[in-house]
């Protein structure tokens, strides 16, 4: 009577047991609480379809939407001290690095890739939130420092994906001290005339935004996404008095100058790509790969449903920021050269091409020279907070 203990009881048991089903199959939206399918989302490329609500993504998801094909190169990242100041609160320091790489399986908040853009080759870096709210730490300093290096000796573009609660408290002074090497990682980049165009995703704040986040020749915000160095909580708490609405949010930083453009995410890698190609004076994309010959890229007047993309005030569209002649483009606007005479750098002229192909938000002053010699050009009244 074995057969009816080892085979039918156990049959028996397994249709009244109830199946397991995995917690994250279903994924609630923060903002309407509309459920959606895991795959459905990730097809989207993380943005809620009835609400637009753009959710974060990983930094192997941002890599592969970014490259050709979903291809590229990790760049390695020199070995740095794990703890160096053996910092314990709750938890050892050590056990959190070690929680948080097998989340994410990176070896830090920041990974590096290389790769091309619609062929064209670039380097890009994406702070990934789920590492320890993608803090800025040593060993995250460094994969940002090398990947500006990694751009400055292939030179291409660095593109930078910001998303961070701030410097990592547990590293002290040390994660402090990253603020100053990026930014002299940045001037490097402005030394050799290459575009650093950075996009602001949701969170970025603390020393982040205090440094490299805001020093970047375009600034490309997604919708929604809070930026700002302080909460609006601890500001309400110190100023005592009641924020705007929408305050440290992407649609407010655009309208008060302190950003470029708003893009939806299914808008981005087109933007980040006309940009590259335009900074870079590299013909512009007409073909697709594989058409005929004369057969032009699909273009839409229309934004997408329920879209609420800007670029400084304007709804996305396909003739935003597309120059078929970038000297052409070059030529829209004066451009003051140095106090010695030097004509401008073709990196700085790119740049106030870019921007001179939006029309002005109203926190920008308009008409006025830009001013360049060493330093990004930026037209007057659009100064860094």
């Amino acid at each position: 009577m074995n057969w009816i203990n080892n085979v039918v009881r156990p049959k028996i048991r397994g249709i009244w047991r109830k199946r397991e089903v995995p917690d994250n199959l279903w994924i609630k939206c923060p903002e309407t609480g509309q459920m959606i399918y895991h795959k459905d989302l990730e097809a989207n490329l993380f943005v809620v379809p009835g609400s637009n609500y753009h959710m974060r993504m990983s930094a192997k998801a941002r890599l592969k939407h970014l490259f050709d094909g979903g291809e590229y190169e990790v760049v390695a990242v020199p070995e740095v001290p794990h703890d160096p100041l053996k910092f314990r609160d709750e938890r050892k320091y050590s056990e959190r690095l070690k929680t948080a790489r097998e989340n994410t399986e990176l070896s830090d908040a920041v990974l590096v890739g290389e790769g091309t853009l619609d062929g064209l080759p670039v380097v890009a870096a994406v702070q990934d939130f789920k590492f320890m709210g993608g803090s800025l730490g040593t060993a995250a300093g460094e994969a940002v420092v090398t990947g500006m290096l990694r751009a400055v000796e292939k030179g291409t573009p660095f593109i930078m994906f910001a998303a961070s609660g701030g410097a990592r408290m547990q590293e002290g002074i040390l994660s402090l001290m990253q603020m100053p090497r990026t930014t002299v990682a940045v001037q490097k980049l402005r030394e050799a005339g290459l575009p650093y165009i950075v996009v602001l995703t949701h969170p970025t704040t603390g020393g982040v935004t205090a440094s490299y986040a805001m020093l970047g020749d375009i600034h490309i915000a997604e919708p929604g996404a809070l930026i700002g160095f302080a909460g609006p909580r601890v500001i309400e708490q110190t100023i005592r008095e009641q924020l705007p609405p929408g305050f440290q949010r992407a649609e407010y930083l655009l309208e008060h100058g302190m950003v470029d453009m708003v893009v939806h995410r299914h808008e981005l890698r087109a933007t980040l790509s006309r940009i590259c190609r335009l900074l870079m004076q590299a013909p512009p994309l007409e073909v697709e790969a594989g058409a005929e010959e004369g057969e032009l890229l699909e273009t839409r007047d229309e934004p997408l449903p329920g879209e609420i993309a800007y670029k400084n005030g304007a709804t996305v569209g396909p003739e935003v920021i597309e120059a078929a002649d970038p000297a052409e483009a070059g030529n829209a606007i004066a451009v003051e050269g140095p106090a010695d005479g030097a004509s401008a750098s073709a990196s700085e002229r790119n740049v106030q091409s870019a921007r001179s192909a939006v029309p002005r938000s109203k926190g920008r002053s308009a008409g006025k020279t830009p001013r360049t010699g060493g330093k990004s050009a930026r037209p007057k009244g659009s100064a860094r907070q």
